[in-house]
């Protein structure tokens, strides 16, 4: 049997701010962007260089009632959400500074990796990961 995760929805409270904070400021690329109706799109981003076939996309969904509203930016109620691994933490790490992107948690050296919390537009928490070699060979 052979599955993977294709996406996981991240309530935005907009399509167009969403896509433009992923894709400018974390260099995310926009896979698809096709309008479903007057209303709704199908919008999915993913980390750049990620396998185009088994590579999971995030899909930004615009928050359609108050229910779907009240969890935009807290999704997990305060704990991290999503783990975006890297080949190189300082290159991201300073991206994020540079973008003015609320550092969470400061760069920290643990014996999985190097990691630092940050917080995406709407307030969900991210840890920037680079793996230690440790951890890579175990796979």
């Amino acid at each position: 049997m052979n599955q993977f995760i294709a996406n996981i929805t991240i309530v935005v409270d907009d399509y167009d701010a969403a896509i433009e904070f992923y894709t400018k400021k974390l260099h995310f690329e926009l896979v698809e962007d096709t309008r479903l109706s007057a209303t709704k799109r199908w919008v999915r981003v993913r980390p750049p260089n990620n396998d185009t076939n088994n590579g999971c996309c995030l899909l930004l969904a615009q928050a359609d009632g108050e229910e779907q509203r009240s969890r935009v930016g807290n999704q997990t109620g305060g704990r991290v959400f999503l783990f975006l691994y890297t080949d190189d933490f300082e290159r991201d790490y300073q991206n994020l500074v540079r973008h003015d992107i609320t550092i969470v948690r400061p760069q920290a050296v643990h014996e999985y990796g190097t990691v630092a919390v940050f917080r995406d537009l709407y307030g969900n928490q991210w840890d920037l990961i680079e793996p230690s070699r440790t951890v890579e060979t175990n796979k």
